[in-house]
């Protein structure tokens, strides 16, 4: 379907940008204002980002018996990240237990887009229709700049950081 093409289009191309994020986050080292900068930047952007295709794509896809099962794994994969940065956020920048953190998330992150747009994304888009897409143009662009806004970057305390 031609017309799926553009809402996954569109997902890629923050993927994209969150892999450029990630690249630059991995050159910068302690507790520095760029890195600073950076991991606030890629929260919101991932927060903002998983929300809008919660919202969009996978509360679409939830409602296809045959695509249940991969949006429910990607759906928890989403709060994992959360959870994640969360953690990081909540973790001095200056250590290195941050660095061994973020590493284990870009892995982990790189490879739940990955699944996204090897696997997932082209197996949904055999399930959609002209209302489905249509809903997600709608949906998508209005959420992600709602929730990237609302995005908190550290909601939890230093000392509530794991080990």
């Amino acid at each position: 379907m031609a017309d799926a093409a553009e809402i996954f289009d569109r997902l890629k191309e923050d993927h994209d940008k969150h892999r450029a994020l990630l690249d630059r986050l991995l050159e910068t080292s302690g507790d520095t204002p760029e890195r600073e900068e950076l991991f606030t930047e890629l929260t919101k952007e991932l927060k903002g980002h998983a929300a809008a295709e919660e919202q969009a794509l996978y509360s679409t896809m939830l409602r296809k018996p045959p695509t249940t099962d991969e949006t429910r794994h990607s759906v928890a994969e989403h709060h994992e990240i959360d959870e994640a940065l969360n953690d990081l956020a909540a973790t001095d920048m200056a250590t290195g237990a941050w660095l061994t953190k973020f590493k284990e998330f870009d892995h982990r992150y790189r490879h739940h887009i990955q699944e996204e747009e090897e696997d997932h994304f082209p197996d949904f888009a055999n399930y959609l229709d002209k209302e489905d897409m249509a809903h997600m143009e709608q949906v998508f662009e209005r959420r992600k700049r709602e929730e990237k806004a609302e995005a908190e970057v550290t909601p939890e305390k230093k000392e509530d950081a794991k080990e």
